[in-house]
């Protein structure tokens, strides 16, 4: 990740890339206030969700904007991102709903296997019990296709059953801008503005408009161990195991979750134009490289996105 890239490489990267690409974010973001009756838009406080923050921002005006904005806490996220979060929603004046994982477990919704077990993936069932206590008709979400291979086959409008269930073979064609938002008695959408974007396109567009980020985002000095090609960080949470070195590291995090499913990269880009330049040399997904509940089948993406996931 510390490998020096020419500056003059990124002259050829228009402006009128990431002008189109926000305009097709803003036009979506009009249409489903337009179209659906109570929308939110999910927010956690990192980048993605903050790159949608500012267009929705352009596309109805500072302090104005039409709907919450909904986080669902596993009580395992990082403290920068969570206070970030805030913050940045009392900044805006926006309306924040907060929905956390520990909530389902105290009504038995949620059980853990053990007290050790990533929280995560349990996401879904706490989703979809604040969809049923406010009666979402329409989440907006910042999932990109270029993360993994179960969100390249999505649509920008996604349907959910009424089970809240993805079935990726009855999704709706999409010829254009023409969506098919009919929906029956407890179904609902979840809706990608950002779908088209790359990890690429978010760093150039978080340097072009100077949008704040939660500090872990830059480089940082951090403990972490080396394990099965991760650097995975040392917290209560994720202690180190007999026989690993715990050794300190400049790291960033290219991607942010839950403690226990996410790692941090060595770097040492401290700004948003260093973060650009450091992309342009990996070939790893942002999720390849960082996440470790993908490494497994039993965590896919595709399983857990047709149970309830985002």
């Amino acid at each position: 990740m510390n490998a020096r890239v020419d500056p003059h490489l990124l002259e050829p990267l228009s402006n009128a890339h990431l002008d189109a690409l926000e305009e097709e974010t803003i036009f979506i973001l009009r249409e489903v206030a337009a179209v659906f009756e109570r929308p939110t838009l999910l927010f956690s406080g990192g980048k993605d969700s903050l790159v949608m923050l500012k267009c929705a921002e352009k596309a109805f005006g500072a302090g104005r904007l039409p709907y919450p904005l909904l986080m669902i806490d596993t009580g395992h996220n990082f403290s920068e991102v969570t206070d970030f979060r805030d913050h940045r929603a009392k900044e805006l004046g926006a309306e924040l709903v907060v929905r956390s994982v520990e909530d389902s477990m105290r009504r038995g919704t949620v059980r853990l296997a053990h007290p050790g077990e990533s929280r995560n993936v349990h996401q879904s069932v706490t989703l979809l019990e604040a969809i049923e206590e406010f009666r979402f008709d329409a989440l907006i979400g910042g999932a990109r296709r270029d993360e993994e291979k179960a969100r390249a086959k999505e649509r920008i409008f996604s349907h959910r059953d009424s089970f809240g269930q993805w079935q990726p073979k009855d999704q709706r064609p999409e010829l254009w801008t023409l969506f098919n938002t009919r929906l029956q008695p407890g179904e609902h959408f979840r809706v990608f503005p950002i779908s088209n974007w790359t990890e690429l396109d978010v760093w150039q567009y978080i340097a072009r408009e100077k949008i704040a980020l939660p500090s872990i985002y830059y480089t940082h000095p951090r403990q972490v161990v080396e394990r099965k090609g991760l650097l995975v960080p040392v917290t209560e949470l994720t202690p180190a195991r007999a026989g690993e070195e715990v050794v300190t590291r400049d790291v960033r995090f290219r991607t942010v979750g839950d403690i226990t499913c996410t790692c941090p990269v060595e770097s040492l880009a401290a700004n948003a134009d260093e973060v650009v330049i450091e992309t342009l040399t990996v070939d790893v997904s942002e999720r390849g490289a960082t996440r470790m509940d993908d490494k497994t089948s039993e965590a896919s993406m595709e399983k857990r996105k047709k149970d309830g996931y985002f």
